[in-house]
C-alpha cells in the first residue's frame, strides 16, 4: 500500500499530530507533501500581477497539481471538483478559516460598501475568489464586486505589500502577516473548506488521518501557543524576518461535524445562480460525490 501522502494548507494541526505521534499511534503510514512547502518562495510560475486563471479547482481538475491523497481547498472549490468526478469530499468534517479584506493603513476604504466597484485581488475559483463574492453581496450589489486574480496567496500578499493593488482577499497564515504589518481588515470574509481524497486513497488511511487530526485540533485548542512556530514550515522564507509568528492567531479550525447533503445541494445552487462555473453536464448526486 503507498504512503499517504498529506497536501499542506498552511495549518498547524498536521504537524501537531507529527509532533505528537498521533498518525502513527492511529496506523497511518504518511508522508507530508514537501513540495508545496519547497515552492513557496515562487508560489506560482507565473508573474503576480498577470491575470491568472488557475486555482484550487483547477489544480483537482488537472489531476491534482500540489494536492495529493488528502488535500484541502475552500468548500466551493471542492464542491464543484466532487461533483466533476475529480475527487470525492469527505463529508464527516470540514475547516473554518479565517479570511478578510485588506487594505493599505492610510487607504481611504474605511467600510465595505466602499469596495464597491474597487479591484480587489483574490485568487481564481479559490476561497479567496468565492468568500469575497459571499461578504460583500450584504453591502454591494453584485455588478459592483470587482475581483482581479491575481495567482497564488502570497502573490496577493506581495502585491499589497508593494502597493501594486488596492485591497486584497488574504486568509490564515497571510492574514496574520498583512495585519502585523499595519494593513486594515476592511470586512471580514471567513469561510468553509472542504476536504478531498482521489480515487487511489485507502477510505481507511483517511478515517485514520481524521482521528488523528481530531487529536491535533483538541492539542491546539488548548495550548496553541506551543505550536505556531510551525507556521515558519508554512509560510515563504521573505517575510520571516518582519513578523513574529508568536503573535499569529491558531488559524485554520477543524470542525468534525457532517458536510451534509443539504449543504452540498445549497452550495451548488449558490455557484449555479452566480455562474461561477459551466454547468456540468452529468454532475454527481451527493452520495457519490461525497463519502459521508
Amino acid at each position: 500500500m503507498a504512503q499517504f501522502r498529506i497536501s499542506t494548507h498552511g495549518r498547524l494541526q498536521d504537524w501537531i499530530a507529527v509532533e505528537k505521534g498521533y498518525f502513527e499511534e492511529e496506523g497511518l503510514d504518511y508522508v507530508i507533501d514537501m513540495r508545496v512547502l519547497e515552492n513557496a518562495d515562487q508560489d506560482i510560475a507565473t508573474p503576480a500581477l498577470s491575470d491568472v486563471r488557475t486555482g484550487a479547482y483547477e489544480l483537482y481538475q488537472g489531476g491534482g497539481g500540489g494536492k495529493q491523497n488528502m488535500s484541502c481547498a475552500c468548500h466551493w472549490a471542492t464542491n464543484q471538483a466532487s461533483t466533476d468526478a475529480a475527487g470525492q469530499m469527505w463529508g464527516r468534517a470540514y475547516s473554518v478559516l479565517p479570511s478578510a479584506i485588506y487594505v493599505a493603513a492610510d487607504s481611504p476604504i474605511r467600510q465595505p460598501q466602499d469596495l464597491a466597484n474597487v479591484e480587489i485581488a483574490v485568487g481564481y475559483h479559490s476561497g479567496s475568489h468565492f468568500s469575497t463574492i459571499q461578504a460583500l453581496e450584504a453591502f454591494v450589489p453584485r455588478e459592483q464586486i470587482n475581483l482581479r486574480f491575481v495567482g497564488m496567496p502570497y502573490d496577493r500578499v506581495d502585491a499589497l505589500l508593494n502597493g501594486d493593488v488596492s485591497a486584497a482577499a488574504i486568509w490564515n497564515a497571510p492574514s496574520y502577516i498583512v495585519e502585523q504589518l499595519g494593513f486594515r481588515k476592511v470586512v471580514d470574509s471567513t469561510f468553509m473548506a472542504g476536504f478531498m481524497f482521489g480515487a487511489q486513497t485507502d477510505p481507511d488511511d483517511v478515517e485514520r488521518y481524521f482521528k488523528a487530526l481530531r487529536r491535533a485540533q483538541m492539542e491546539l485548542d488548548l495550548a496553541a501557543e506551543k505550536y505556531k512556530h510551525y507556521y515558519l514550515k508554512e509560510i515563504p522564507t521573505r517575510y520571516t524576518d518582519r513578523v513574529d509568528v508568536r503573535a499569529f492567531g491558531p488559524g485554520e479550525r477543524i470542525v468534525f461535524l457532517p458536510y451534509t447533503k443539504e449543504t452540498y445541494q445549497r452550495s451548488q445552487e449558490w455557484l449555479h445562480e452566480r455562474q461561477l462555473f459551466p454547468t456540468s453536464n452529468a454532475p454527481l448526486a451527493y452520495e457519490q460525490a461525497v463519502l459521508a
